[in-house]
């Protein structure tokens, strides 16, 4: 109720316009004072001549609601002025809807509140569904996300404009509600939350609850309202606290922070029935960073920590600038409370994220903070990683709903690693990258190299061979090994494994380019299960990528997607090795024709021969062509477990020249084990030999050329 009294209140005062021609306007005497609080020194003609303008243009424009149409922008401008925003936004904020719902342009807004001003309402503008139809939702949003790489102060403005919208969504059609919820859900609040604006995302969430799932929505109010009339033991307990800190002579304020509607609903849902303890956190601020650790010393002294609660975000924060300490301890009751510690500042920042910490185009001097940068380079904290990747995915996006889609898959992961990845001959360059929870060894690759990460061929994490689907840890140490450029690509199965919207689309875009190099049905073919780059996946993490593997010319470990030494009996057509039984000489081969063209050479004891062949399917006479090129193989090493069988048998495929492509072992299985080694040699006829060698190795039992089982 109280929103939409000060509502009214502002569309009473903006009916009355400004009182003279220099004096602050009655409608945003309230506005002024919020920004006075957190800027004292604040100019406040710019946002008189910004009001003017904004209330001139929209005069006799009126919401659903019936309310003078001013008042939107007036309470979009009032949200950011109360979270400690800075002049330039609020004078952005005030004329955000009047390039797009007036006769006002950009040129004259440039022309009278600066270029910084006019980006800042550009960047917010909708683009018209004249122009682009079904398309003019995903590419507004597409548009103002480059436009908040360039100033953060595009998206506050936008998270703003979208709190008001949703305060007062009650006056549009049930369904109308829905689909603007669904959006917020989706987009804004993760949006807000990545943006460390907590207050803007709490709010947007409990709106979007109430919408979206009224009777939970009802039931969580019942919850609260039941909580609220009877005492707090986080009251109690709150006391305490300040009791033990105080003896111990520590500064700081200990406040009650309750719970939201849609957290208490998660709370419910995750432990079941809510303890009185459960309605709200007990928030502790101090001044300094050693004050939060003296402060969760005294606590862990003088109450019974819980330390699986335990977090500190302080020594490492969160990738939306969030920090502080996180805790929970028991009283000598038995009741338990959750405990925040933080700075003031770091308060700030947790409430109004990149809001409370200014221009982004500010540079460092003596009246600027911590924040600043220093050289005069660009302050901007808005840069993490997930915004450099948004960025870099969006602009190869080949549409609209590609990109609306990615953005909701990509704005879902709430989580951000970073790997240190160093180029495979140098110990000294390293580049690090920040990727999404749940990231793989092929998302690092593009991360890296962008569309160069297609040559791909394998990965060391830690040190050791991983498969390329290897699910990545925060912290570990990454070397890509990458083909020769144009003698690689990726596979389909790539896709499965991958995490980021830079990755699928560079990978589909590829696909799609070479529609003859994918897996046909009438190809036969299906993922190789021992072709793969690297050693066994991590607990939880995705299945290895199913390498391709066509031998080509050429020194060292590549995965090559070039035309073998084998022709066909069809005159020009191109010739690739089946993948399912990967022939090399002096294999008696067969071939299938295929889409585009193309020839695909199977060994004549493939399983996939006889089930074509059975299917009425016509075969082409393929040969092998003497030309001296190496070939790729895939082998299994039948085995009897022991220790150091794995360096017996790579020394031994050493030692008869051949190089290691990738390699595998699986968990043993009653002292069983086997190894899958993709291997190059340079001449195919050293094959049986090869075979030998590693039959020699003791433990070895057999040694067999890979085919791909039938799923």
């Amino acid at each position: 109720m109280s929103a939409v009294r000060s509502l009214r209140k502002l569309g009473r005062a903006a009916l009355l316009g400004p009182s003279s021609r220099h004096a602050l306007p009655h409608a945003i005497e309230h506005l002024a004072k919020a920004h006075r609080a957190h800027h004292p020194g604040a100019d406040l003609d710019i946002l008189r001549r910004a009001y003017v303008l904004a209330e001139s243009s929209h005069r006799g424009q009126t919401r659903k609601s019936g309310e003078p149409y001013i008042t939107h922008p007036l309470a979009v401008t009032l949200i950011l002025a109360e979270l400690g925003a800075e002049t330039t936004t609020l004078t952005a904020s005030l004329l955000h809807d009047t390039v797009e719902d007036t006769d006002v342009t950009l040129e004259q807004v440039r022309a009278e509140f600066g270029e910084e001003v006019s980006y800042l309402v550009d960047g917010v503008t909708k683009l018209e569904k004249v122009d682009y139809g079904a398309a003019a939702e995903p590419e507004t949003f597409r548009k103002m996300l480059v436009a908040t790489g360039n100033d953060v102060r595009v998206m506050s403005i936008k998270l703003a404009d979208r709190l008001h919208n949703m305060r007062t969504l009650g006056v549009m059609r049930p369904e109308k509600q829905a689909r603007i919820a669904r959006v917020t859900r989706d987009v804004l609040i993760p949006l807000a939350e990545r943006l460390g604006v907590q207050a803007l995302k709490t709010e947007l969430e409990d709106l979007v609850f109430a919408v979206l799932h009224p009777e939970e929505y009802a039931r969580a109010r019942e919850l609260i309202r039941a909580h609220a009339a009877g005492s707090d033991p986080l009251a109690e307990i709150a006391e305490s606290v300040r009791a033990v800190l105080r003896e111990a002579g520590i500064a700081a304020e200990v406040l009650i922070r309750p719970r939201h509607l849609l957290s208490v609903h998660r709370a419910r849902a995750k432990r079941g029935e809510l303890g009185p303890c459960d309605f709200g956190r007990l928030l502790i601020l101090v001044a300094e960073n050693a004050d939060c650790y003296a402060v969760l010393g005294e606590l862990h002294t003088c109450f019974t920590p819980m330390m699986s609660e335990f977090k500190d975000f302080i020594a490492v924060p969160k990738f939306n600038l969030y920090q502080s300490l996180h805790t929970a301890v028991a009283d000598a009751g038995g009741r338990v409370a959750e405990v925040l510690v933080r700075t003031r500042r770091m308060h700030r920042v947790a409430e109004a994220g990149v809001i409370a910490l200014g221009d982004p185009h500010r540079t460092s001097g003596p009246s600027h903070d911590e924040t600043a940068a220093a050289d005069g380079e660009r302050a901007d904290p808005t840069r993490p990683g997930w915004l450099e990747r948004l960025l870099e995915w969006q602009s190869h996006a080949p549409d609209p709903d590609t990109f609306w889609a990615e953005l909701r898959d990509d704005l879902a992961q709430d989580r951000e690693i970073t790997v240190f990845c160093t180029d495979p001959g140098s110990a000294t360059q390293v580049a690090t990258l920040h990727l999404p929870a749940g990231a793989t060894c092929v998302d690092a690759a593009y991360a890296r190299y962008g569309a160069a990460g297609h040559a791909l061929v394998g990965a060391r994490v830690d040190g050791r061979l991983a498969a390329l689907g290897t699910v990545l840890r925060d912290g570990d140490s990454l070397q890509l090994l990458m083909a020769p450029e144009g003698a690689s690509g990726p596979s389909p199965q790539w896709l499965e494994h991958v995490r980021t919207p830079t990755a699928r689309i560079a990978i589909r875009t590829w696909l799609d380019a070479r529609p003859e190099d994918g897996e046909h049905p009438e190809d036969g073919e299906h993922p190789e299960d021992g072709e793969r780059a690297g050693g066994a996946d991590r607990a939880g993490g995705a299945p290895p990528v199913p390498e391709p593997a066509a031998p080509a010319p050429g020194p060292g470990p590549v995965r090559t997607r070039e035309r073998s030494a084998a022709v066909a009996g069809l005159p020009g057509a191109p010739v690739r090795l089946a993948r399912c039984c990967t022939p090399v000489p002096p294999d008696a081969v067969v071939g299938f024709a295929v889409r585009g063209g193309a020839v695909t050479a199977h060994r004549e004891n493939c399983p996939t021969v006889a089930r074509m062949t059975a299917a009425g399917r016509e075969t082409v006479p393929v040969r092998w062509q003497d030309s001296g090129a190496g070939c790729r193989v895939t082998l299994h090493a039948e085995s009897l477990s022991r220790p150091h069988l794995l360096a017996d048998l790579t020394e031994a495929i050493a030692a008869e020249g051949a190089a290691v492509v990738s390699a595998e072992v699986e968990p043993p299985r009653e002292h069983r084990v086997r190894h899958t080694y993709t291997l190059r040699l340079d001449d195919a006829g050293e094959l049986p030999r090869l075979m030998r060698a590693m039959r020699e190795v003791p433990g070895v039992y057999d040694v067999v050329r890979a085919t791909r089982r039938r799923p």
